[in-house]
């Protein structure tokens, strides 16, 4: 199982489609306060996320709050635009935590450097755009580590 931090998300529907993504690979979804939006059943149902009562969700009031309740053996991966290392390159394993930033300004650059290789950027052609959806970006991250562990799924 991995793990999806979503810190100080803004946006529901990628939330909701961070929790889908967890339901499909067994994953958990960890989100981060403050939070851009309600996840209280009226609010969720009116997004469509029908199925968010089956995600298995944490909600934590903070970043230190998450990283001090994970295995000690567990790898924190931060996803960036700031970083160099590709995903390609690194080796995740069952109960790592793959960390996204919020939609508008991503994880802060102090973090993204004190990560060193386990900060990750998403190889995109030059010139092409600044940065991919946020449940895109999660998506391709998730399912390299799924890869990684399940070839033949």
């Amino acid at each position: 199982m991995f793990h999806i931090v979503l810190v100080e998300p803004e946006i529901p529907h990628n939330a909701g489609a961070a929790g889908r993504l967890a339901l499909a690979t067994g994953s958990m979804l960890h989100l981060v306060k403050p939070l851009g939006f309600s996840l209280d059943d009226k609010h969720v149902r009116r997004t469509g996320l029908d199925y968010w009562r089956e995600v298995d969700l944490r909600v934590w009031e903070s970043f230190d709050e998450l990283k001090k309740s994970a295995d000690t053996d567990a790898g924190f991966w931060l996803l960036s635009t700031k970083a160099s290392a590709n995903p390609w390159q690194a080796k995740f394993k069952p109960g790592d935590y793959l960390v996204f930033g919020r939609e508008t300004r991503g994880l802060t650059a102090e973090w993204v450097a004190d990560a060193g290789d386990r900060a990750l950027r998403i190889p995109m052609s030059p010139g092409g755009t600044r940065s991919l959806n946020l449940s895109t970006a999660i998506a391709i991250i998730l399912y390299e580590a799924v890869r990684q562990q399940n070839p033949d799924w």
